[in-house]
């Protein structure tokens, strides 16, 4: 049997123009025509080619990039920086523009609201396209672990039991130290004690502080690296983690209204979140559901 074999030689491997790049039905095509109609004064994204300065990339360009990645996955600015550079169907969308993982994250943070506007475009251009009809609502949450490790979420109960725990070993400590002083009053002081009863003097005071804010806004607990996550359970076990909503259409599945909610469960979640979808279709649904709970992806 004969056998194809690549040859790095050759003198043209991609297409002169970068349009072929894309097929003409290649998804990306839509993404692309998708942003181009979005009124970007509505968004907030400041268009103005006559801007003095170094030329900046255009924001289109940019918006362009953050929609499509976020829909094949790419969340990261180094990702997406990469992607540009190496993936067929991002060059076509952006032009052969190349921007850098900085240039991509300061526009990210500059255009936080723009990004959450473009959600509720889309959802009123699927119902004029009559790909959605917001008739019949489905919501469902899945559990994403924070940046923050499941040791620092405190309680008001486990707060007062370690501010016991530090105050007993500090008194131990300086009484210690007393009685050292006046057996040794010639020599030099333990360094360790010292070192000792200053990290729980520092200790004590932390969570002094995070059990003055649960109970000053009456939480359950607090997480000390993330105060904004919560402790959620999976599959995977007790984590520290968030809880985040979706709503979908019926007709095609495509989604109308997302979120991220600071509670364990989705108990107060439902009206909530088809509130958000009604407001983001702008009419009300005629029937809404909760989703079948699905299996966490451990990717």
């Amino acid at each position: 049997m004969a056998y194809r074999y690549g040859g790095r030689q050759q003198t043209q491997m991609f297409p002169q123009s970068i349009d072929d790049y894309a097929a003409k039905d290649d998804p990306v095509r839509a993404y692309s025509v998708f942003v181009e109609s979005l009124n970007f004064k509505e968004l907030g994204v400041d268009l103005d080619s006559d801007k003095v300065g170094n030329p900046e990339y255009d924001p289109c360009a940019m918006l362009k990039l953050l929609v499509y990645g976020y829909s094949r996955g790419h969340r990261s600015s180094r990702k997406l920086e990469r992607a540009a550079r190496y993936d067929l169907s991002f060059i076509w969308l952006m032009g052969g523009l190349k921007p850098d993982y900085r240039t991509i994250a300061r526009f990210r943070a500059d255009n936080k609201e723009a990004l959450k506007n473009v959600l509720k475009q889309c959802a009123l251009m699927c119902i004029k396209l009559d790909l959605t009809k917001g008739n019949i609502l489905f919501v469902d949450g899945s559990k994403f672990r924070a940046n923050a490790s499941i040791n620092q979420t405190w309680t008001e109960e486990r707060c007062e039991k370690a501010l016991k725990k530090a105050g007993v070993r500090i008194d131990e400590i300086l009484a210690e130290s007393e009685r050292i002083d006046k057996e040794e009053q010639d020599s030099p002081s333990l360094v360790k004690l010292k070192e000792e009863l200053q990290d729980k003097k520092a200790l004590k005071a932390k969570i002094e502080a995070v059990h003055k804010e649960i109970k000053d806004r009456s939480l359950r607990s607090l997480n000390a690296t993330d105060p904004e996550c919560v402790k959620v359970k999976g599959r995977q076990g007790t984590h520290a983690g968030y809880n985040a909503q979706i709503v979908a259409d019926e007709k095609h599945g495509l989604i109308v209204s997302s979120g991220v909610a600071s509670e364990s469960n989705d108990i107060n979640q439902f009206a909530n979140q088809i509130n958000q979808a009604q407001e983001n279709l702008g009419k009300k649904c005629e029937i809404s559901a909760g989703m079948p709970v699905m299996p966490t992806p451990t990717s």
